[in-house]
């Protein structure tokens, strides 16, 4: 028996706000651990000695704040309402708080609140919950270092197929495998065409992964419209950037985020409303 309504988007949308403040660690941290990883990696190769660090994940060392040290109580770090207290500010130095904290909290709860609404409590709202978690996370690390994880996008890619195969969402597992084929190809080839053509890399190979788990998650048949949304979205932001003078240095955009938040339309809307929102 499925429960009211109110009560699955009560649940979700709750645990979406406390998801959403450990994605803030998961973006902040997980590109710093990769390369802590990839400098480890290339002293052993090189013969060197490794560095002697502390220890740094996902669960150590404490939150802190960044300008004076001071660690981080557990009733500061209440979703949005210790943001909204402290007055977005460190509780013992006064430093600014980054308004990004609590608007990713906010956006990953809207977004579990949305599953709860549409799927009740079941396992299709709880791996739409968790795809939505993933791409919230992979759209700011994107952003901000223009690094996709393997670790974000491979689990991404499998959990679809599997989701598929275990019959939690509505797509069929023929359409879902060759979604991810076709997502993986299809930008290869414009990657590999573009460098051919200029000498240049137009793009990177998170990019792929991410276009294949997306296939996976929504068919084939979803793959046009959701890189259309996002060419047209890259296309409008980079140009608003160019004339803000907003480019970073290389004058490049990554186009993971724009992927990201065209899954994210596909989920809420349906990807032929993308086509219909375009007169196609």
């Amino acid at each position: 028996m499925s429960s009211p309504v109110w009560y699955a988007a009560l649940v979700l949308g709750t645990l979406g706000l406390l998801v959403g403040s450990f994605l803030n660690v998961v973006i902040h941290r997980l590109p710093k651990m990769l390369e802590r990883q990839w400098t480890a990696e290339s002293r052993q190769i090189l013969g060197e000695e490794p560095e002697a660090l502390d220890t740094f994940n996902l669960m150590l060392p404490r939150s802190h704040c960044p300008s004076c040290g001071h660690q981080i109580a557990w009733y500061e770090n209440i979703p949005v309402l210790s943001y909204l207290f402290l007055r977005g500010k460190c509780s013992a130095c006064g430093a600014g708080i980054s308004v990004r904290y609590p608007l990713v909290e906010i956006v990953t709860g809207g977004l579990f609140l949305y599953c709860g609404v549409r799927w009740n409590l079941s396992a299709t709202a709880a791996v739409w919950c968790a795809f939505s978690a993933v791409l919230v996370a992979l759209t700011l690390i994107d952003w901000d270092t223009t690094l996709l994880p393997d670790d974000l996008t491979l689990p991404l890619l499998w959990a679809g197929l599997i989701a598929s195969a275990l019959h939690w969402t509505a797509v069929p597992l023929d359409e879902a495998v060759w979604g991810a084929v076709a997502g993986y190809l299809s930008l290869w080839l414009v990657y590999w065409g573009f460098k051919l053509a200029t000498g240049k890399d137009g793009m990177g190979f998170g990019d792929f992964k991410l276009f294949a788990a997306l296939g996976a998650w929504f068919g084939w048949p979803a793959l046009i419209p959701i890189i259309l949304m996002a060419s047209v979205m890259g296309a409008v932001v980079g140009i608003a950037l160019k004339f803000s003078t907003g480019l970073r240095e290389g004058g490049y955009v990554p186009f993971g985020p724009f992927l990201a938040v065209a899954g994210l339309t596909a989920m809420i809307f349906g990807h032929k409303s993308i086509l219909h929102s375009v007169g196609l």
